[in-house]
């Protein structure tokens, strides 16, 4: 036997050992294409053996660890059963639990995390890779509707930025937008390098109420109106905001409860990935069939930072990946556009 392949059986069979293996450090520290191959393939091999739920679904579709050598061959885990169970690649004791904004009497996701830490590494090293230091920026938060309800993934991200921003200035604010259009002018005055992430509806609040022209601003949407205001599409909002901040790019940032990784957009609605994070797109009709670069198509996420959930997951949204690896939200499947339904009734 192949000694790589002998090391991986010992492995799977001494669980602490194997995820040991699996480090914070190694996943935060990709480097190219080969080592984030190789990566993926230990976490699916690690997940099938340790995700009832993965391992089930997997089962299903008569994959087994000895037949995916490559990215393609990996079995991409429906959103939906975040919904409905309990996601876990792992024993260790739930430390949190994040959940999802939903309708009433909706069934909502429940993402469990068993390593908060993981979930620290991913966004602070993430938000570096793409913004720098957290310090040198003050950060202002406004996300009502994510303050109105408990267990948010994107509130206990923000909240720590802000703590770690260090900046006094830094803090959310719900309905108080007059108290943060002076904050912000104050901060423009001083040129103080600062980020209001926002959600949609709110943002456009904000620009209704007032008029600014800022230079030393980042404007971060989140996206959606949360029922709050008519859903327009993400060029109209941008030109709105653009509009009433003064300022030439909105930025937004691609994030989800089921995940602990985000992609962000510098302005273009063109979003990139963290080198530990990457955009497929599957077709349509056949979910379980991924298709080429620019081509629309269901978007599936591989977030190797989801060790102790679920790495593979084949979401909702409708996108196109590009060339260079980027990629575009073109929008959502509705019910009865999801093909494949068959398989996700375990």
């Amino acid at each position: 036997m192949h000694n790589q392949s002998a090391t991986y059986l010992v492995a799977l069979f001494y669980f602490p050992y194997f995820y040991n293996m699996i480090s914070k450090d190694a996943i935060f520290n990709i480097k190219s294409e080969a080592e984030f191959t190789a990566m993926a393939l230990d976490i699916f091999r690690f997940q099938f053996k340790n995700n009832i739920i993965y391992r089930s679904f997997c089962d299903l579709l008569y994959k087994h660890p000895s037949e995916v050598k490559q990215i393609k061959d990996i079995p991409f885990l429906p959103i939906q059963f975040f919904k409905t169970h309990h996601v876990l690649s792992t024993s260790k004791t739930i430390e949190k639990t994040f959940t999802s904004s939903g309708t009433i009497g909706s069934k909502i996701s429940k993402h469990l995390i068993t390593d908060l830490k993981l979930y620290e590494s991913s966004y602070l090293q993430g938000f570096e890779y793409f913004y720098g230091n957290i310090e040198d920026y003050v950060v202002l938060a406004l996300l009502p509707s994510y303050l109105e309800r408990d267990g948010s993934s994107l509130i206990y991200m923000v909240n720590d930025l802000i703590t770690k921003s260090k900046h006094p200035e830094s803090g959310f604010y719900l309905n108080n937008l007059e108290d943060l259009a002076q904050t912000i002018n104050q901060l423009e005055a001083k040129g103080q390098k600062t980020l209001l992430i926002g959600v949609s509806f709110a943002l456009l609040d904000m620009v209704e109420q007032f008029q600014f022209n800022l230079n030393h601003t980042l404007i971060m949407e989140t996206g959606g109106m949360k029922g709050r205001r008519k859903e327009i599409v993400r060029q109209e909002l941008h030109n709105l905001l653009k509009s009433g901040f003064g300022v030439n790019k909105i930025h937004s940032e691609y994030g989800m409860t089921e995940l602990l990784s985000q992609a962000y957009s510098i302005g273009n609605g063109i979003f990139e990935s963290p080198p530990w994070m990457k955009i497929l797109t599957r077709d349509t009709e056949d979910a379980l069939t991924l298709q080429q670069i620019n081509k629309t198509g269901g978007v599936n996420v591989i977030d190797l930072a989801n060790l102790n959930s679920c790495t593979f997951i084949a979401t909702q949204d409708l996108g196109k990946v590009y060339n260079d690896g980027k990629f575009e939200i073109i929008g959502r499947f509705d019910n009865s556009d999801i093909r494949g339904c068959n398989l996700m009734a375990l």
